[in-house]
C-alpha cells in the first residue's frame, strides 16, 4: 500500500528503526514496542532501509497486524511504515485460519521463439532454463537450480528471522548446496532402470553472529524442523497433474 491521506497523522507509537532491517532486529524492537499498545492502536515505523517496505506488510500478514501504508519521511528517516495492531485472540484466529486456507500457485507459460519459460507467481516471474542441462552457459536457471535455491534461500531466512526473534545478530550468512542426479541418463532418454531425480542434496551453512554454539544448534534444530521446502523433500507428497486440452 502506498502513501495516502487515509493514513493516521499521530500514531499512538513511534518506532525508530535507524538502519536496521527486518532480518537484523528490526522486528525485535517492533515486537517490544507494539506491547503496550491496545487492540486498535497505531505505530509509525521509522526506518532508512529500504526493505523494510518489503518484509514489514509480510510480517504483518504473518502475524496478523494490518499494515496501514507508508509515507516520506523527515529528518534522516527515509520512509515512515503505519501498522495497525490487532487484539491478539482475533489476530491469532484470523492468521491461522488465513494460512490453513492459503494456496501458493505458480504459472508456467512457453515462450515463443525462446529456449526458456517464464514463471509467474503473485507479481513476480521468472525465467527458467532446460530441465537438466550441463552446460555451463544457459539463458536462466534451470528447475533443478531454482529447487536448489528455494532450499537453500527457505532455511537461510528460515534462520535470520527465527534468529531476529531472538535477539541475535548476524553479521553473515551463506547457504551452499550441491546435488547430482541418481542417473542423468534416465533423463536423456538412455536409460530406464534408475531414476530422474536428484540422489542427495549436500550443504553447508555459513554464519557469523554474536551466540554461543548450542545457542546456534538448537536454533538450526528449530529452522530445519519447520523448514516448508525441507520436510516437502523429505516427506514424499502426492502430485497429480491434469492435462487441459483447448477446444
Amino acid at each position: 500500500m502506498d502513501a495516502s491521506g487515509d493514513l493516521p497523522e499521530c500514531p499512538d507509537a513511534i518506532c525508530e528503526g535507524g538502519d536496521l532491517d527486518c532480518g537484523s532486529g528490526l522486528l525485535l524492537i517492533i515486537r517490544e514496542a507494539m506491547t503496550p499498545l491496545a487492540a486498535g492502536g497505531t505505530m509509525e515505523v521509522r526506518s532508512n532501509d529500504a526493505s523494510v517496505g518489503v518484509d514489514l506488510p509480510a510480517w504483518c500478514r504473518l502475524v496478523g497486524h494490518r499494515f496501514l501504508g507508508s509515507r516520506p519521511g523527515s529528518g534522516r528517516s527515509t520512509s515512515h511504515f503505519l501498522v495497525k495492531k490487532t487484539a491478539e485472540d482475533e489476530s491469532l484466529a484470523t492468521h491461522q485460519e488465513e494460512a490453513r486456507q492459503h494456496k501458493w500457485r505458480v504459472r508456467v507459460r512457453a515462450l515463443d521463439g525462446e529456449p526458456t519459460v517464464r514463471a509467474y507467481a503473485r507479481n513476480h516471474s521468472f525465467d527458467v532454463g532446460q530441465p537438466a542441462s550441463f552446460d555451463t552457459e544457459e539463458a536462466a536457471p534451470g528447475p533443478l537450480e531454482y529447487l536448489l535455491g528455494a532450499l537453500g534461500a527457505c532455511l537461510a531466512q528460515g534462520l535470520r528471522w527465527r534468529a531476529s526473534q531472538q535477539g541475535i545478530e548476524i553479521y553473515a550468512l551463506e547457504v551452499t548446496l550441491t546435488a547430482p542426479l541418481a542417473d542423468p541418463f534416465v533423463f536423456l532418454g538412455v536409460s530406464d532402470a534408475g531414476r530422474a531425480g536428484l540422489e542427495t542434496i549436500e550443504g553447508k551453512l555459513f554464519l557469523d553472529c554474536d551466540a554461543e554454539e548450542e545457542v546456534l544448534r538448537q536454533l538450526w534444530q528449530e529452522v530445519t524442523r519447520r523448514s516448508p521446502m525441507l520436510d516437502t523433500l523429505q516427506s514424499p507428497i502426492p502430485v497429480e497433474i491434469h492435462r487441459k486440452s483447448h477446444s
